[in-house]
């Protein structure tokens, strides 16, 4: 179901986008450690997001 794959996908870019903001604020605060953590979550659910993108896309191509 393509409506399921976008919902897939746009939950990984909130996630993302979280995470990427998190970082942004330990980095702010010069809490560098922290920031690369948050870094690292932040990267893994933009991976996560990219291929769940390609994947939704590619379904709602096979709907027409």
């Amino acid at each position: 179901m393509p409506k399921n794959a976008h919902h897939e996908a746009a939950s990984h870019h909130e996630n993302a986008a979280k995470a990427h903001r998190t970082a942004a604020e330990h980095h702010g605060k010069g809490n560098h450690e922290e920031g690369k953590k948050h870094s690292a979550t932040a990267h893994e659910h933009s991976r996560k997001a990219h291929e769940a993108s390609k994947a939704a896309h590619q379904e709602s191509q096979q709907q027409k």
